[in-house]
C-alpha cells in the first residue's frame, strides 16, 4: 500500500491540476469577449460604378431595372446611395416608367427607391393613354407595388393639362392619380372630352 501510494497522490495531483486547468479557462472565456460585435458605422463597405441592378418575375421577365453612375453600401442602415439613377418599371400589363434624378437610396430591402433632387418620373403613353409627366424635388417609388408618391411639392402633366399641388401619390397598377392640395389644376378640352384627366383631387389619367 505505501508502495502505491506515490502513484496515487501524483494522479490526484494530476486530476486537480486538470480540473484547476479547465476552470481557468472557463472563466477566461465568459469574462473576455472572443468575438465580439462588429460596430456599425456610417462607413461604406462596398461600391460599384456603371452598375445595373435587374429584377426578374417568377418567369425570367425583367419587371424592374436600376442603373447608376456609382452605388454606396452603408451596414448601419443597410441602404444604398446612389448617383445619377435611372429606374425603370415594366411589370405585365402596366405602362412602362422611368424614373430619374440627381441621387438615390435604395434600402428596405429594395422595396423602396428614393429619388432626390430633379426628381422626374414618366408613364410611357400607349394606344389609350398620353405621356404622363411627374417632376419634384422628392419622389418616392415603391416598385414591388409600381407605386410613386411624395409630400412634397409636384407638378403632374398628363397630355395638355397640368396640376400643381403639395403631395402626391401615382398607382400605375390601377392608374390612380391622387393630388393633393391642388393650387393649380388647367384641364384642356382635349383631355376632358377624353376622360383622361379630371379637374378633381383624385384622377385616372
Amino acid at each position: 500500500m505505501r508502495d502505491r501510494l506515490p502513484g496515487l497522490v501524483a494522479v490526484l495531483l494530476l486530476g486537480l491540476l486538470v480540473l484547476g486547468t479547465w476552470w481557468a479557462s472557463d472563466y477566461t472565456l465568459q469574462s473576455i469577449e472572443v468575438d465580439p460585435p462588429r460596430r456599425l458605422t456610417h462607413e461604406r463597405d462596398s461600391w460599384a460604378s456603371a452598375f445595373v441592378m435587374i429584377r426578374t418575375d417568377p418567369q425570367g421577365h425583367a419587371i424592374n431595372r436600376l442603373e447608376g453612375s456609382s452605388m454606396d453600401h452603408f451596414p448601419d442602415t443597410d441602404s444604398y446611395d446612389i448617383a445619377n439613377p435611372r429606374a425603370v418599371g415594366h411589370q405585365p400589363d402596366t405602362p412602362v416608367t422611368v424614373g430619374t434624378a440627381d441621387s438615390a437610396t435604395l434600402d428596405q430591402h429594395g422595396e423602396r427607391i428614393t429619388l432626390n433632387g430633379n426628381a422626374h418620373l414618366q408613364r410611357q403613353p400607349d394606344a389609350t393613354h398620353n405621356l404622363l409627366d411627374v417632376r419634384s424635388e422628392q419622389l418616392i417609388i415603391e416598385p414591388n407595388l409600381d407605386l410613386v408618391h411624395t409630400d412634397r411639392p409636384a407638378l403632374v402633366i398628363n397630355g395638355n393639362s397640368t396640376m400643381r399641388g403639395l403631395g402626391m401619390r401615382y398607382d400605375n397598377r390601377t392608374r390612380q392619380l391622387n393630388v393633393e392640395s391642388a393650387s393649380d389644376v388647367k384641364i384642356s378640352g382635349a383631355d376632358q372630352a377624353n376622360k383622361s384627366i379630371a379637374p378633381t383631387k383624385n384622377s385616372q389619367p
